[in-house]
């Protein structure tokens, strides 16, 4: 199974609007959004360009968060507090978003992933692209979706058989 991996839109509806069509094209099956949302109607963009399934946690600038969890229900979406695990395709995959600075955030996600407990451990907020393993554990950061830190808006494609992951411009 294809999945796209898409972190800190920030609102962005340029960027919620071609992480959708991208990852859309590229034939992925689910959307995880690993925080920084922001608010509702961010939801309501991937809904109108196609996406019909996505799985979402909240990111530190997520204010709305009751507002989202409505939007989200009503679109079939889902959203939740991290770390978030889901088991697909026999995989399972920690989401989460981030704490404190970025260094924090890294080494948070390094234990998590030597922990042996996940086939991948998927993390967002650092706004920084992250690719590598520990041990079989893939750790995965797409980098931005929005552009706003770093200039270049990056989501990610999984794919559940190899356990590989492609990162991909908008």
């Amino acid at each position: 199974m294809l999945i796209g991996v898409v972190s800190d839109t920030h609102d962005s509806q340029e960027a919620a609007r071609r992480a959708a069509r991208l990852l859309l094209s590229r034939g992925a099956e689910l959307v995880l959004h690993l925080g920084d949302i922001v608010a509702p109607f961010t939801l309501r963009r991937f809904h109108e360009e196609g996406v019909k399934k996505l799985i979402a946690v909240y990111g530190n600038n997520c204010g709305e968060r009751l507002g989202l969890q409505r939007v989200a229900a009503s679109l079939g979406y889902e959203i939740h507090d991290w770390p978030h695990t889901v088991e697909i395709a026999g995989r399972r995959i920690l989401m989460i978003h981030g704490i404190g600075p970025a260094e924090k955030t890294r080494k948070f996600v390094e234990a998590l992933a030597a922990s042996g407990h996940y086939d991948a451990v998927l993390y967002g907020h650092t706004h920084e692209v992250d690719m590598r393993r520990i041990g079989s554990t893939l750790i995965l950061n797409p980098g931005e979706a929005c552009g706003c830190l770093t200039g270049r808006r990056t989501v990610a494609l999984l794919d559940t058989e190899t356990m590989e992951a492609e990162l991909l411009e908008l």
